[in-house]
């Protein structure tokens, strides 16, 4: 699939991806996933409905160096 995008879209998409360090494609594609894919998952139930609720994108994982004795303490 080819994406044509108007001079105005395409530069503040090469900014936003140049801010964040990813690519434009990169940036692109997951801002779709994240606009269609979500909406298309829709809980089964009142538990899946909860989780999905609660579930957000604060914050980062952390390497597994950081999960270790040492490096709990660093």
């Amino acid at each position: 699939m080819v994406i044509t995008l108007d001079s105005a879209l395409e530069a503040t998409l090469n900014e936003l991806a140049r801010r964040q360090g990813v690519a434009p494609e990169v940036l692109a594609v997951n801002a779709l996933r994240e606009r269609f894919l979500a909406a298309a998952l829709q809980p089964l139930d009142e538990w899946e409905r909860g989780l999905l609720e609660a579930a957000r994108p604060w914050g980062v994982s952390l390497p597994n160096s950081a999960l270790s004795s040492e490096g709990l303490y660093d």
